[in-house]
């Protein structure tokens, strides 16, 4: 077994994923993956046949989902013993193992394949979030994640941002205000000179705890939106000298967000324009998934 010193995230240290939700998406998962068991396992395993496997690294990244792969493993087997071995929200190396399972050969086989699509996924999310994060350390910038998750797993996706040392926008349309210009066109019906007035007529609907946002795609929008007394106003693809002119108007009336164009080449330029929230649709929508294995090792209890 391999020493690791493992150092968490103080991002990802303050809010684990809830249990429930992890079982719920863990059995949506088996029910579609073994509807009516593993025949394979039951036709080649004895039933008592047991097994150790280790969850072992073959590419460098950032470790996301223990929790995800120990839940999975003991759904099939509710006495397995896992182990956790590097931390979420910590590095790894090629070769090295992550996590250890002990319990019946049927149940770690069954959950193998689903217990490895779920942390390559969110492995592979807290590895490129943690290089978004480094590239704009120093900054007063946070890197944030969009709603641009996969359907039914936003919740496990979101902590994997966490873990990386990225930070969640929104969790649902349900928990803020955020007006884009498809709203503001409906809003307005195209009428610029209705803007404040608009934005000031719905602000006065809202409860004071619930957040205001505003999407504007030009320098002239930002006075009309700031006059409606909103929270964030989001510069959408901006040019950096934008982005800076933008910051310098708002000048601390408002939270700036920074959203379009965002990848690792223009991250950093964009962070030292001044604004507070960078949000990368690429931390969840375009990952690869990071390259996990599960590796047998018989006749060996943890």
């Amino acid at each position: 077994m391999n020493a690791v010193a493992p150092v968490l995230n103080t991002t990802q240290a303050t809010a684990a994923l809830p249990a429930t939700a992890v079982e719920e998406i863990l059995r949506r998962a088996f029910a579609e993956d073994a509807p009516y068991g593993d025949i394979t396992s039951a036709t080649l395993l004895p039933a008592d046949a047991t097994a150790t496997a280790w969850l072992v690294a073959r590419e460098p990244g950032t470790f996301s989902g223990g929790a995800v792969f120990e839940a999975a493993m003991k759904m099939q087997d509710s006495a397995a013993v896992v182990e956790q071995l590097i931390s979420d929200g910590a590095r790894f190396e090629t070769g090295d193992r992550i996590m250890g399972v002990s319990g019946l050969a049927r149940g770690v086989l069954t959950a193998e394949r689903i217990a490895l699509n779920l942390t390559q996924r969110m492995s592979a999310i807290a590895t490129q979030t943690a290089v978004y994060a480094e590239l704009i350390a120093g900054t007063t910038a946070r890197v944030t994640d969009t709603r641009k998750t996969t359907p039914g797993l936003r919740i496990l996706e979101r902590y994997a941002v966490r873990c990386g040392g990225g930070h969640n926008h929104r969790f649902s349309l349900s928990d803020a205000v955020l007006a884009k210009d498809n709203h503001l066109a409906v809003l307005t019906g195209g009428d610029p000179a209705k803007l404040t007035a608009a934005l000031a007529g719905v602000r006065a609907q809202l409860p004071h705890t619930v957040h205001f946002e505003v999407e504007v795609d030009s320098i002239e929008q930002i006075e009309p939106v700031l006059a409606a007394g909103v929270d964030t106003i989001m510069l959408d693809n901006f040019t950096n000298a934008q982005l800076v002119e933008g910051v310098a108007l708002v000048n601390g009336r408002a939270l700036v967000e920074a959203s379009g164009n965002v990848n690792l080449s223009t991250i950093a330029a964009i962070a030292h324009t001044g604004v507070d929230i960078i949000s990368v649709g690429a931390l969840t929508h375009s990952v690869r998934a990071l390259d996990l294995g599960l590796d047998i090792e018989l006749a060996r209890a943890l």
